[in-house]
Formats: C-alpha cells, structure tokens, sequence
C-alpha cells in the first residue's frame, strides 16, 4: 500500500449520523408516531431512539432494518437523505 488512509474521516461519520437521525425523525413524523410509540412498536428503548435521531449514536444495520419495519417504509428510504 502507499501508505493511504482508507477509513473515512470522523467528521464525514458525524454528518452522516446526523444526516441519518434527521431522516428518521422525519420518517417517524410523516407515520405520525411518537418517539415512545416507535420505541414499543420496535423494541428499541426511547433513549436509544432519541440519541439515533440527534445523530449521537451509530445504531446497528438491524436496528435501522427494524426501524424501518416498523414504520412500513423501506430500508432503502431510511437511507435517502
């Protein structure tokens, strides 16, 4: 190798993250749930709702999968932002 960092930098992390829990909440909104209803329908504890939407967490690929379940949209969508 050349000696070329190949992991993405924190920063681009952070606005992705963000970028992520906007589209959640908005998601979350336009299905007309609330953070506690989404946090029952999904099995995901409120707090761990929150920080994703705020974009404070990295949740998992099968929380996101869940999520999306629950909202009746595709996993796809959680991504098009």
């Amino acid at each position: 190798m050349n000696g070329t960092n190949l992991y993405v930098p924190i920063e681009i992390d952070k606005i992705f993250l963000k970028e992520f829990g906007r589209r959640l909440k908005k998601l979350r909104k336009e299905k007309g749930f609330s953070q506690a209803q989404l946090a029952f329908e999904s099995n995901i504890e409120i707090s761990q709702i929150s920080r994703i939407e705020r974009g404070l967490i990295n949740t998992t690929i099968a929380n996101a999968k869940n999520l999306s379940k629950t909202l009746d949209v595709n996993l796809k969508e959680m991504f098009d932002f």
